[in-house]
């Protein structure tokens, strides 16, 4: 379930729009009301504003916020009000062409995702930045075998609906994988491509259940003892999110504020992708898993209007 909360009546978009100019004008941001609106609307919410905001003042929402907003909290902002899709094609465009490449988290946006929404995404990727696409960009960046897994996994229409699953074809896969990498020596990469790209979430999880039935061995563990690097990491989340995403992205969230410093560009990334997802998940799952509340963590780790946001998307702890 999503943490967001919106209004209970109806908002009027251009009235957001108009109070949001107001935020703008004068000497510096009024911050706390461009927090107010914006991080209370949702995807189709935001959608309407922007498109008032461009038809009464002739400017785009966007560029205005960009010059208005500073630092983690414009970056937040900025990613936010975007629609899903075109969040997505963002965080992957930067990570693939920006001046530090990071092959973490386009792989974990890639691995994530359903094929449904990959498709999207691939669509918002062409249309904002052009080129060749999606495929062409991780195909310059990613090399060996960890590219083919990606281009794989952005290609195969894996199922989405309900499921049940055929549990003697999931212990089939859960032999092969076994065969192609702990039986053997050396790893049959190929085999794991396939089978991780190719199979639904729900049959996905089955596979892991079998294999840990079948050899009293973890498939994750075997998938960390056969590969390595960007290819093994690939392979952890889609099994990661197969079985749960929110422990995934819940663990994702505490490697990004352990220790000294914090990964704000994860923190951001996550907290703005999933707070119309499962973010409730995801915080009860961090509390179950670090026995501290998300937006402890959170609280203790930010700061100023990039906290309030933050906070405003992952709900306050009642």
């Amino acid at each position: 379930m999503a943490s967001l909360s919106v209004p209970p009546a109806p908002t009027d978009p251009r009235r957001d729009a108009i109070d949001l100019h107001r935020a703008f004008k004068g000497f510096g941001c009024d911050t706390t009301t461009v927090i107010a609106i914006l991080a209370h609307r949702d995807a189709s919410q935001r959608a309407l504003i922007r498109h008032q905001y461009a038809a009464v003042y002739h400017q785009d929402l966007l560029h205005r916020l960009a010059s208005e907003l500073s630092g983690h909290h414009k970056r937040a902002v900025l990613l936010w009000v975007l629609d899903p899709a075109s969040r997505d094609a963002a965080i992957l465009h930067q990570a693939l062409n920006g001046d530090v490449t990071d092959m973490r988290a386009a792989t974990e946006v890639v691995c994530s995702r359903t094929p449904s929404q990959l498709l999207v995404v691939r669509q918002a990727y062409l249309a904002r930045f052009g080129g060749g696409g999606l495929e062409h960009d991780v195909a310059g960046r990613a090399s060996g075998d960890h590219q083919r897994l990606l281009l794989a996994y952005l290609r195969s229409p894996r199922y989405e609906g309900p499921e049940v699953v055929d549990t003697a074809a999931a212990a089939r896969d859960a032999r092969e994988l076994y065969r192609a990498g702990e039986r053997r020596l050396g790893t049959d990469e190929r085999t794991f491509i396939r089978v991780f790209a190719e199979r639904s979430a729900a049959h996905m999880a089955c596979v892991a259940a079998a294999y840990h039935h079948m050899y009293d061995r973890s498939l994750e563990k075997a998938v960390k003892s056969e590969t390595s690097g960007n290819f093994g990491f690939g392979l952890l989340t889609i099994l990661r999110c197969a079985e749960s995403p929110a422990k995934y992205f819940a663990k994702v969230l505490h490697k990004a504020m352990k220790g000294l410093g914090t990964n704000d560009t994860t923190l951001i990334r996550v907290v703005t992708t999933r707070a119309e997802v499962d973010m409730l998940y995801i915080k009860a799952e961090y509390h179950r898993s670090y026995k501290r509340s998300l937006a402890d963590a959170v609280h203790s780790e930010t700061s100023g209007n990039y906290r309030t946001f933050l906070l405003s998307l992952i709900g306050r702890d009642r």
